[in-house]
């Protein structure tokens, strides 16, 4: 995060190495002109020192500006975007130093680059402003590639979980039961459980737990399965036992604060999967389940059962496990929710690993295409809720070939009842690209009896004209055909 003193620096040095460079000086030659070190001219330019009012009367006699012009905080055209930048959210939402890098290191690049680059960054900010991506929606997409950076996986955390069993003696036997997680909670950190309180509040009925540092006490939300009470659990026990500061004190998270916020939350709940799926019993189970030459629902079922996860759970530590242990890392994961009465889905949650791959989240109220795995197995879930024959978590699994494109995947949907009601239904998806390797690790792939559908992201940018499970004409398509007749047309006439 840039401060507000870094960003006065940050400015100031840009404009001096500007100018100094507009003017052909090195920066001994400045330092000879204006009776400054050359160490301390090096720290202006890098954003590290700011100088008193003496030397900046001398550095503006030497290149030329007024006093004003060097202390204030606007600029000539082409830095006046990257000032915007520094005084911007976009500066201080990016967590710079968790990708190697440093404001001062941009400020050095930018400097030097060409006007259509400056440019560039003030279209971004445009950009950002114009579709009101908040300080949210940057942290969100930064840990996302944060994730994509490691592949998802994270050796350490992976040893503190480990580190942590041998040191409370966790049994191996699994599932980890509750009261094994609420014992250490309460005899290891002192921490109170608490039931009935957060429950007896009606505008807390969405979120489900919330931590008082103060009182000790950890709330838990009525309503819960105990597979979500014993990942709040293990979440908890991660913030306690790595010590992770600053935290968020509520789950479902409302509004981070920072990235490191969102970064610690991510840990924690890392720490909680891995504990409630310990690596290697949970990678031997899926080699296990992958060397079957047939596909068959029960298996994933019972891998549910086996270590009394949420389909969620289970496939976000898939994705750990399988770049690592199986060398499979072109994956994408994906959580929709689905109004049956109106027809109408939605994106909630998107990762993407390795490259940013076909199905995702669109913000221009297009629909998404009725043929995706994730939205036929949420209304096959709303069919047995309407039969009454819902008795658990629908699994389905599909190949989709997106249309028009190389792109195979490999996908399987969990979906369930969102709000215990009929019309509400929530999804969970994870995709793998196939490839030889995938084919390899995975053979039941290949069988026989698991659906082919030519898919697309959205029925407004889908050019299938026979599709029966069209819902919006495809108006994309459209424009871009009147588009190209208009360029026929034209080069007929250069013709």
């Amino acid at each position: 995060m840039v401060t507000e003193n870094e960003s006065i620096r940050l400015i100031f040095g840009l404009k001096i190495k500007t100018l100094r460079q507009q003017l052909g000086l090195n920066l001994q030659q400045l330092s000879r002109d204006t009776g400054i070190a050359l160490s301390y001219l090096h720290d202006i330019e890098s954003g590290k020192k700011y100088p008193k009012a003496d030397k900046i009367i001398a550095m503006a006699k030497a290149l030329g500006v007024d006093y004003d012009y060097l202390v204030s905080l606007t600029g000539t055209k082409r830095l006046q975007p990257i000032i915007d930048m520094l005084n911007s959210e976009f500066m201080n939402v990016i967590p710079w130093e968790h990708f190697g890098l440093t404001p001062s290191s941009l400020m050095d690049l930018f400097a030097n680059t060409p006007n259509k680059v400056t440019a560039f960054i003030s279209t971004l900010l445009k950009l950002s402003r114009s579709v009101q991506m908040s300080k949210e929606n940057f942290y969100t997409s930064a840990l996302r590639s944060y994730q994509d950076l490691h592949d998802n996986y994270f050796e350490d955390l992976e040893k503190d979980v480990q580190q942590f069993r041998l040191k409370y003696k966790f049994k191996e036997t699994l599932p980890v039961a509750t009261t094994l997680l609420e014992d250490v909670l309460q005899k290891q950190f002192e921490i109170r459980i608490d039931r009935k309180t957060m429950a007896s509040k009606d505008a807390l009925k969405e979120l489900r737990s919330f931590y008082n540092a103060v009182k000790k006490t950890f709330y838990i939300n009525k309503g819960l399965t105990a597979a979500q009470e014993n990942f709040l659990f293990g979440r908890e026990i991660a913030f306690q036992y790595l010590q992770l500061s600053p935290r968020p004190v509520e789950t479902i998270l409302q509004n981070p604060a920072s990235f490191e916020v969102l970064l610690n939350n991510f840990k924690a709940s890392y720490f909680s999967s891995a504990l409630l799926m310990p690596e290697a019993e949970f990678t031997e189970e899926v080699k296990r389940i992958s060397s079957m030459p047939k596909w068959t629902d029960k298996a994933w079922h019972e891998l549910i059962q086996k270590f009394d996860v949420t389909p969620e759970m289970l496939f976000q530590r898939l994705t750990n496990i399988l770049p690592g242990h199986f060398g499979i890392d072109q994956i994408f994961f994906l959580r929709m929710t689905g109004n049956m009465q109106t027809d109408y889905y939605d994106m909630t949650k998107e990762l993407h690993l390795s490259q940013l791959h076909n199905p995702y989240a669109n913000a221009l109220n297009e629909h998404y295409c009725r043929r995706w795995v994730a939205i036929s197995t949420m209304k096959d879930v709303h069919a047995k809720m309407k039969a009454k024959k819902f008795r658990h978590p629908v699994i389905h699994a599909q190949t989709s070939q997106y249309w028009q494109t190389h792109n195979r995947y490999f996908c399987i949907t969990f979906a369930k009842p969102q709000h215990k009601t009929e019309h509400f239904v929530t999804s969970v998806t994870i995709g793998l690209l196939i490839d030889p390797k995938v084919l390899q690790s995975m053979p039941f792939i290949n069988d026989q009896s698991i659906p082919i559908k030519t898919v697309h992201t959205t029925c407004e940018r889908c050019g299938i004209m026979d599709c029966k499970e069209r819902v919006a004409q495809p108006v994309i398509i459209e424009k871009q055909q009147r588009s190209q007749k208009i360029a026929d047309a034209l080069d007929e006439l250069n013709n």
